[in-house]
């Protein structure tokens, strides 16, 4: 296989990066392309935490499409098995355990959202389980011998935790282990992910030696904060635009994101080229021009991106009767119950209003779903017979539900 010139590769892989390591290892490697015309495998690991891909997602998802345009190939790795531990990656404590039947119906979407953005063709799909359901206690204990406590200790969150003598389950020492053996399994080349994922992907460099393989090179990329404008976009914070949501809720969603964020989410989720981008920071330092407008092109956009530009151009017009104007729609769906359906969690999961009861209960206790413009906080609340009720979730979903 033919793959572009060195120096093109270099100048498209390292276009928004954070760090490489190493840019000589690099090259070593894609010289070694070129002379074998055998691909680059290159991974990125997703954990099934929640069923919705998210635009956090999608900047190590449109680093990996540039791979595959140069003639390179994708692994994807969906973790059943680290989905289970979670990363502790910046984490204060243990993130509470999943089961495996939990990470397995949230991984049923994952393929799906992927191909919204790469080239199903040139990528595989492993998920982790693969190799860790077959490995024995004695090749548990082989792979743990191939990593100190002292160097998983260096860490920042778990030197953090241990200082201030917080809890630290043996499981999560086992994540970075884990990643870096997806690593000797896939046989990588190169692995992509967040700056905070740092030590896990350096972590995976040293075992892949343990293993006799050659180290892989690391490209870091920026973190996206989430639509708070604080922390990063997460699924367990709930801050997250989802590339699978629909119209309306996507383009709200972006629509709530800080001002000093529009030019960060331009650059990092879409296709806009460097001169696009430079016209939009001009326009967003002209005090003349109003962000709301300019954040409306960006909503406009990301939506195209996952839905059409007719979806978007009509998710803009909802959006603005429902929140410029303040009204409710005028085509909210209607939902007559049944006599066993009066549970509001129930209702709203059974009915696609949100995508589990789980979801439902989480929006309650956090106080985003209304009934009637008057915030519910039970979860056990239920509907009674003979009425019609008005419930919004977040700010932007509406739903009648008629008992």
């Amino acid at each position: 296989m033919r793959f572009p010139p060195i120096g093109k590769q270099l100048e498209v892989i390292k276009s928004g990066v954070e760090e490489l390591i190493s840019e000589e290892e690099l090259i070593k490697k894609l010289e070694r392309c070129e002379k074998t015309g055998k691909p680059l495998r290159v991974k990125q690991g997703f954990d099934p935490t929640a069923p919705d891909i998210h635009l956090g997602h999608t900047v190590g998802l449109r680093k990996l499409k540039q791979f595959q345009d140069l003639g390179h190939t994708v692994v994807l790795i969906i973790g059943d098995y680290t989905g289970m531990v979670g990363d502790p990656s910046g984490k204060s404590e243990t993130r509470p355990r999943l089961t495996y039947e939990q990470v397995m119906e949230n991984a049923k979407t994952y393929e799906k959202q992927f191909f919204k953005i790469l080239d199903r063709d040139r990528a595989e799909v492993r998920y982790n389980g693969e190799w860790f359901s077959k490995m024995s206690f004695s090749d548990v204990m082989d792979l743990a011998a191939r990593f100190t406590v002292a160097r998983l200790l260096e860490r920042d969150d778990f030197s953090n935790r241990y200082k201030e003598g917080k809890p630290i389950s043996l499981h999560e020492f086992f994540y970075p282990l884990m990643q870096g053996f997806d690593s000797v399994a896939i046989q990588a080349d190169v692995e992509i992910g967040a700056t905070e994922q740092k030590f896990n992907l350096v972590a995976a460099r040293q075992i892949q030696r343990e293993y006799g393989q050659e180290p892989q090179v690391i490209l870091t990329l920026p973190v996206l904060e989430g639509i708070d404008g604080t922390q990063r976009m997460s699924k367990t914070l709930g801050n997250y635009v989802g590339i699978d949501e629909p119209p309306d809720e996507m383009f709200g969603k972006v629509m709530s994101i800080p001002d000093e964020l529009i030019l960060k989410y331009f650059t990092l989720v879409t296709d806009y080229s460097v001169e696009q981008l430079k016209d939009v920071r001009k326009r967003l330092d002209d005090p003349a021009v109003n962000p709301m407008e300019i954040k409306k092109e960006l909503a406009r956009t990301i939506v195209s991106m996952y839905h059409s530009e007719e979806a978007a151009l009509e998710a803009q017009k909802k959006f603005e009767k429902v929140f410029s104007e303040r009204e409710i729609p005028e085509d909210i769906p209607v939902v007559v119950l049944k006599d066993d359906s009066f549970e509001l969690v129930k209702a709203l999961a059974d009915n696609g209003v949100v995508s589990s009861r789980s979801e439902a209960r989480r929006l309650i206790i956090q106080g985003a779903v209304k009934v009637d413009k008057q915030k519910v906080s039970d979860i056990n609340y239920r509907f009674v017979k003979g009425k019609e009720y008005i419930v919004k979730v977040g700010k932007r979903r509406f739903v009648k539900f008629v008992t």
